[in-house]
């Protein structure tokens, strides 16, 4: 991971709910957080049981393992970042597989750490998630770009009329999805736009929205197709949007 305990979210304040089929990994995971300062609101040892509790509790962080019984952890997660739109979804797995990083993060999680990560990285994560930051095990974030860059690349599929949205965002809303484009966090947008993180995050939101799309994956295949990445100008990234 980059940036360690940077950007982190006042512990005490965030609500979390750990996943993880084996009992003693998840009470492990539970008691390092609450020890760290975190509220755990819930567990949960197979998928139907952590949707219908997270659904109940309303956690801040989700920390999910992917190979759960009943539900797979894709799937949870799809149906709780559709249901829960506060919800930021860590993925904590024994597998550093490409094609689960990938499916993890287009089934809406915000990040993905090996389990084979230290109490101290865990917490920092678990910190950095609840905050909008995308969190990942080193060498997997570039991975993740990697596929950003390549759907972009693609024609992007068609849904019923071809016509394209032309949906108005806000200057602000696009400066954001600017730099959300080029891999920032969102400590890193507020910082840069003098702005606080929250504003960022509704921000997010609000593009979100007006533009159909469900997750970060989505909205950054939107802002490289349409060129908002141009790395031309790094020392201004936020330079006007045209118009």
């Amino acid at each position: 991971m980059t940036e360690q305990g940077r950007g982190t979210a006042a512990v005490g304040t965030v609500k979390v709910m750990v996943v993880d089929d084996h009992p003693m990994w998840r009470d492990a995971v539970a008691r390092d957080l609450a020890a760290a300062g975190f509220d755990i609101v819930a567990t949960a040892g197979d998928g139907r049981q952590a949707v219908r509790r997270a659904r109940a509790v309303s956690p801040d962080v989700l920390v999910l393992d992917l190979n759960l019984p009943e539900l797979p952890g894709v799937q949870v997660c799809k149906e709780l970042v559709g249901a829960l739109p506060g919800l930021r979804v860590l993925v904590l797995s024994a597998s550093g597989e490409h094609a689960d990083v990938l499916e993890a993060v287009k089934s809406g999680a915000t990040g993905y750490l090996l389990k084979s990560a230290s109490t101290e990285e865990l917490v920092d994560a678990v910190g950095r998630t609840a905050v909008g930051d995308a969190v990942f095990t080193p060498g997997l974030a570039g991975l993740v770009l990697g596929e950003y860059r390549r759907l972009a690349a693609e024609p992007a599929p068609v849904a019923g009329a071809a016509e394209p949205r032309t949906p108005r965002l806000t200057d602000r809303e696009t400066e954001v999805l600017r730099l959300v484009a080029k891999g920032l966090s969102y400590k890193q947008i507020a910082e840069r736009l003098v702005i606080s993180h929250r504003t960022v995050q509704n921000h997010v939101q609000n593009t979100l929205g007006k533009l159909q799309l469900h997750n970060r994956v989505e909205l950054v295949r939107y802002a490289i197709e349409r060129g908002l990445d141009d790395p031309a100008d790094p020392a201004d990234p936020v330079a006007p949007a045209g118009g």
